[in-house]
This record gives C-alpha cells, sequence and structure tokens, in this order.
C-alpha cells in the first residue's frame, strides 16, 4: 500500500495558489483514477483506491503547510506505511520552473517549511518526493507572500503541464519504476537545486 500526500493550506482562499500544488496534484490523481478524497481522518483528507495495480492513500493534509508532518506522521503510523518505499510526497518548488518536475528518493527539505515538518516528525529523509516546479520568487518579494500568490494567465497553462507530469510520474513510481520516472522527468530542471546532492 502506498500513501501519496500532496502538501497545501485548506482554506478556500489558497485554493490554486503556488503553495497548492501538491493538493491540485492529488485531485488530478484522484480524477485519473475515480478515488475521491473527501473522508476527514487524522487531520486530513484521504481518499482509497487503486493505481497501478496497487492499493493507495491519497492524502491532502489539512494541518496548514508548516505542521504537515503531524497529520503525516499518525497516517503512516496507522496505515503501517514503509516509508522508504511507499510514501511519496508532492509539494512546490520556487527552484524550478513551471513545468517542470524534479523527482527524489530522499534529501532535506531544501528550505519547504511542509517538508521540515514532515521529515521532523518521522525522522528521516529517506522518502520518495516529486517537486513541482512554481518558478522563481522574484527580486524584492517576500517569499510567504509569492508562495501564496496566484499563478498569473502566463503560468497557468505551463503549471498544469507540470502537475499532470508529476501525476503521471507518481503512476510510474507506484508502478514499481522510480528511476525510469526519474530518467525520464528529471530532464529539465531549473537553474538550482537545493538537495540535489541527495538524490
Amino acid at each position: 500500500m502506498y500513501i501519496i500526500a500532496g502538501l497545501g493550506n485548506p482554506k478556500p482562499e489558497y485554493m490554486h495558489t503556488r503553495h497548492n500544488v501538491g493538493f491540485d496534484t492529488i485531485d488530478i490523481l484522484g480524477d485519473k483514477n475515480d478515488i475521491s478524497v473527501e473522508t476527514l481522518k487524522l487531520r486530513a483528507l484521504i481518499g482509497k483506491g487503486m493505481i497501478a495495480g496497487q492499493k493507495v492513500i491519497l492524502v491532502k493534509p489539512q494541518t496548514f503547510m508548516n505542521l504537515s508532518g503531524e497529520s503525516i506522521r499518525p497516517l503512516v503510523d496507522y496505515f503501517k506505511i514503509d516509508v522508504k518505499s511507499e510514501l511519496i510526497v508532492v509539494y512546490d518548488d520556487i527552484y524550478l520552473e513551471p513545468g517542470n518536475i524534479r523527482i527524489r528518493k530522499k534529501g532535506s527539505a531544501g528550505g519547504h517549511n511542509g517538508m521540515k515538518s514532515i521529515i521532523n516528525h518521522l525522522g528521516t529523509d529517506e522518502f520518495m518526493r516529486v517537486r513541482v516546479g512554481v518558478g522563481e520568487k522574484p527580486k524584492g518579494y517576500d517569499l510567504a507572500d509569492f508562495v501564496l500568490s496566484h499563478f498569473s494567465q502566463d503560468e497557468k497553462e505551463a503549471v498544469y503541464s507540470g502537475m499532470i507530469k508529476a501525476s503521471n510520474a507518481v503512476e510510474m513510481m507506484i508502478a514499481g519504476n522510480v528511476d525510469a520516472a526519474m530518467t525520464e522527468f528529471n530532464r529539465k530542471a531549473g537553474k538550482s537545486d537545493p538537495g540535489a546532492d541527495n538524490a
């Protein structure tokens, strides 16, 4: 069984912001695989189903981004998931351009507070993740304001393409083709990549 967790913030005003591409990718996966992510359990919305012949639980933590680990850890414990091989976290990355994604088997939080929380609560950074590019923060822009902002009209198509890639990558990973997914989807990277040495 796999847990695929997309990170984001739960209130309506945060819908479709840069910080919520994890939630939006989970919605795409749910739609593609007929999984409804509407059951509230352990401070998350979850949905159970099958992807690539494997049992999965799609997860959208409802703790707010910076406390994501407070939901992920109890879910991992409850469903007895092997973190290293059965947990996949999808989240936003300001170091990748919209439309690009990056898959890793482990690595640091790279300054992402949601990932910091998950790593702290799990006590390990050895779990798979898919980072979805949301673009670099403009000079002089507050980081919190930027990640909570909505995409411009020009960015929306590229971001949606990135989320489709992320959903396809997750399906490949669940099918056991993690290395193949990395080869296929990691080709186009952004300018810098914190945690690249932790691949």
